[in-house]
């Protein structure tokens, strides 16, 4: 614990060194406690930001709502264009750069607008394991990363957010929408919002973790594994698929292997130079 609250000591002089600061904001685990932090850290000097677009899960803008209403946190939404982007619906395996490329021009223009110094993002240390091309669009606009500076980890930020009384700090792995289509099927509003209806109606019947995976006319639907019991239960699985079914789909399958982060990924073994689209 001693270690951690220095850690947490040095993200405050971290970011009260970076001068006025915006912060990527979604509602998730870490842009919360990153949103939360420098609002103690910079008071008024501290603006969180949350992009909306048709990528951007209904339920994520309730969870940031709260997060900024409780702890009053000076805040807006943008628009994010991302979708007008033929390299983006392309849906390749660095969709994630040209969405967090995006997300960043409009940061930082905004940044320079209200006169802010920089724009900061809530990447952790557990998220340079996986293929993350936005990380790349991050370093090439100067965004900062200062959990990456002071090295927290996932379960440190969960801690730390738990201490804070953030209602973020038990929240699901989550992730936009556009995760959930596989490498080369195209990104478009209608996939997203089957996607998004799907896992609205899973977690309606009771499940915590989940992903629905869009395989054109199959839904492919990813459970935590402690959960897969009881999806299997006969009565559980027509009622899976008299949830999904109606959204477009022809086939409703549920993944053995239960949710896994990076699921999509797994077929990233032959793509070449990860580290250098990071």
């Amino acid at each position: 614990m001693h270690d951690l609250r220095a850690k947490e000591a040095a993200l405050e002089e971290r970011l009260r060194a970076a001068g006025r600061v915006i912060v990527a904001f979604s509602g998730g685990v870490d842009s919360s406690y990153l949103a939360y932090a420098a609002h103690r850290a910079l008071g008024g000097d501290a603006l969180a930001v949350t992009a909306e677009s048709p990528s951007y899960p209904a339920s994520h803008r309730r969870m940031a709502e709260a997060v900024i209403e409780r702890f009053a946190i000076p805040h807006r939404f943008v628009a994010t264009h991302e979708m007008e982007s033929d390299a983006y619906r392309a849906n390749a395996p660095d969709r994630c750069y040209h969405c967090k490329s995006e997300l960043f021009a409009v940061l930082g223009n905004l940044r320079d607008q209200l006169g802010f110094d920089a724009v900061a993002y809530g990447v952790n240390t557990d998220d340079t394991g996986d293929f993350r091309p936005g990380h790349r669009a991050a370093a090439e606009r100067g965004v900062l990363s200062p959990f990456l500076d002071v090295g927290l980890s996932k379960a440190e930020i969960r801690a730390l957010s738990r201490a804070a009384g953030l209602p973020t700090a038990d929240l699901p792995a989550s992730a936009c929408l556009s995760s959930r289509l596989p490498y080369g099927t195209e990104v478009t509003p209608e996939r997203l919002r089957q996607v998004e209806a799907g896992e609205e109606r899973l977690r309606a019947l009771g499940f915590r973790q989940v992903r629905l995976r869009h395989h054109g006319e199959l839904a492919r639907i990813e459970i935590d594994p402690s959960e897969l019991a009881r999806a299997l239960e006969p009565a559980m699985a027509r009622a899976l698929v008299a949830a999904i079914k109606p959204l477009g789909f022809r086939y409703v399958s549920l993944d053995l292997e239960g949710y896994r982060t990076g699921a999509l990924n797994e077929v990233l073994v032959e793509w070449v130079d990860f580290g250098a689209a990071r």
